[in-house]
């Protein structure tokens, strides 16, 4: 982990209690949808579809390239302009991709820039996604 270092990862990213939460998936399993959704509860737009990464005063940060900043696509609507947050220390990832466990057994992690960071499976299109997406940051915040 070195001051400087950064990477795009393809996630979508909100600011949620101040903390950046990933929302990792391929195209068309929901980011930009949850990433709304989570918007339109109060929480903030780091970035949509491709977020920055990097590591300052040895802290993993997340941000918008500056292509994209303040830009969410909404599909059916097209490109919605949207207040964004930038340099948000990244709490948490969540994987929009693969199954997902009832009771998962095991905790995973995913590693970015060298720092470790958890990662949850979600369903994006889960009518409770944005309430599980606040509730798993909780209590990474309580660990």
């Amino acid at each position: 982990m070195r001051d400087g270092s950064s990477d795009i990862v393809h996630a979508s990213s909100v600011a949620v209690h101040g903390f950046a939460v990933l929302l990792m998936g391929v195209s068309g399993s929901g980011k930009s949808d949850l990433a709304l959704r989570l918007i339109d509860r109060g929480h903030g737009l780091i970035s949509d579809d491709r977020t920055l990464v990097h590591i300052k005063e040895g802290r993993l940060l997340a941000s918008a390239p500056p292509t994209i900043a303040g830009k969410l696509e909404a599909r059916g609507l097209g490109i919605l302009e949207l207040p964004h947050q930038d340099d948000v220390p990244v709490a948490l990832a969540i994987g929009l991709d693969g199954p997902v466990e009832r009771f998962p057994l095991e905790e995973k992690e995913l590693t970015l820039l060298g720092t470790s960071i958890p990662l949850l499976a979600l369903n994006a299109r889960a009518a409770s996604a944005p309430i599980l997406v606040e509730k798993a940051l909780d209590r990474e915040e309580a660990r």
